[in-house]
């Protein structure tokens, strides 16, 4: 499994649409066929020669976790860890593509008063495993969306 790091791969996951949402968290998709090559750095002058967005194909996993919805650092690192996690177990039934799991919504503060907690990170594991659980048995969605 690869990770999404640069803002072109978040951008060209994000365009492929919602593929699975739960009442916290949005998974989006996109073919990695589908995505635009970006133009390389000229090595020398009139060099210049695009890379692929995605070299290799692999599932690709990026994780949006703003802090609108998870103030606290600790608790976005925490999301975002549990995110790497459950997709890592989910990877062999994922499709090789670009997919890119949204925080939609914040966790009540009144249920989870720590940053971080057991408690917190069971909900947000169940959640994901919820999320991730109707894309893998579900058939493969076409190119695109």
């Amino acid at each position: 499994m690869q990770r999404l790091k640069t803002r072109p791969q978040f951008q060209a996951a994000l365009a492929g649409g919602v593929v699975s949402r739960t009442a916290h968290f949005a998974l989006h998709r996109s073919a990695l066929d589908n995505a635009p090559a970006v133009p390389e750095v000229p090595s020398a002058p009139g060099s210049i020669s695009p890379t692929p967005l995605f070299g290799v194909q692999d599932v690709w996993i990026g994780a949006m976790v703003p802090k609108r919805w998870a103030r606290r650092a600790v608790t976005r690192n925490t999301i975002k860890r549990q995110i790497y996690t459950v997709s890592a177990r989910f990877e062999p039934r994922l499709p090789a593509a670009a997919h890119v799991v949204r925080l939609r919504s914040g966790f009540d503060r009144s249920h989870f008063i720590s940053a971080t907690s057991e408690v917190l990170k069971r909900a947000v594991r169940h959640e994901l495993e919820q999320l991730f659980g109707r894309i893998a048995s579900a058939p493969p969605v076409e190119a695109g969306g």
